[in-house]
């Protein structure tokens, strides 16, 4: 079945630092260690523990699960890929869940501003995948393309045959008025 599904979340900053404020435990109970380390070391601690919490609402909400049926509050967390971005870490039961479900791929997208962090999350099953183009061809279209490609390279071909030929022989043909002659270039 191909199928995405998709979560939006919004959190208000100024919100999780009362939070953060209010009951230090709530970093420890909810994020990962990872989580915590990574949002401590920035500018706005706030404001990155808002955008993982809108990322965990955002995920579950692509799942249809939300906080429910068994999912735990650190089975769904962010980290960072080679080039800094924002990737989805599935663990416990909404791992199971999503294998359930049949899903291969979380995007993730995370943002900013000065008092709301906005997450975006898609679950993607391989049906739901795009396609290269020459995928869901049928076999004659496959065939017939395949010919057309390799009639295309053998003109190629034999346009730089003649053209070599040309050029290693040095003969050109000379129009004088309607009689043709031959004569070599040195």
């Amino acid at each position: 079945m191909a199928e995405a599904g998709i979560g939006v979340d919004i959190v208000e900053i100024p919100r999780m630092e009362r939070i953060l404020e209010r009951t230090p435990s709530f970093a420890r109970r909810v994020f990962t260690e990872e989580e915590q380390a990574y949002c401590n070391s920035s500018a706005r601690p706030a404001a990155h523990y808002a955008s993982r919490f809108a990322a965990r609402e955002a995920v579950l909400k692509a799942l249809g699960t939300g906080f429910s049926q068994g999912i735990g509050r650190k089975d769904v967390s962010v980290s960072r890929d080679d080039r800094g971005r924002p990737i989805a870490v599935l663990a416990g039961r909404a791992l199971e869940i999503a294998r359930e479900q049949g899903i291969v791929e979380v995007a993730l997208s995370l943002s900013l501003s000065s008092d709301l962090a906005v997450a975006n999350a898609m679950t993607i099953t391989e049906g739901a995948r795009p396609r290269p183009k020459d995928q869901g061809e049928t076999e004659r279209q496959r065939i017939a393309r395949s010919f057309k490609e390799a009639r295309s390279i053998l003109d190629d071909l034999e346009r730089i045959q003649s053209d070599e030929l040309i050029a290693l022989s040095g003969e050109t043909e000379i129009d004088h008025g309607g009689s043709h002659e031959t004569s070599s270039q040195l």
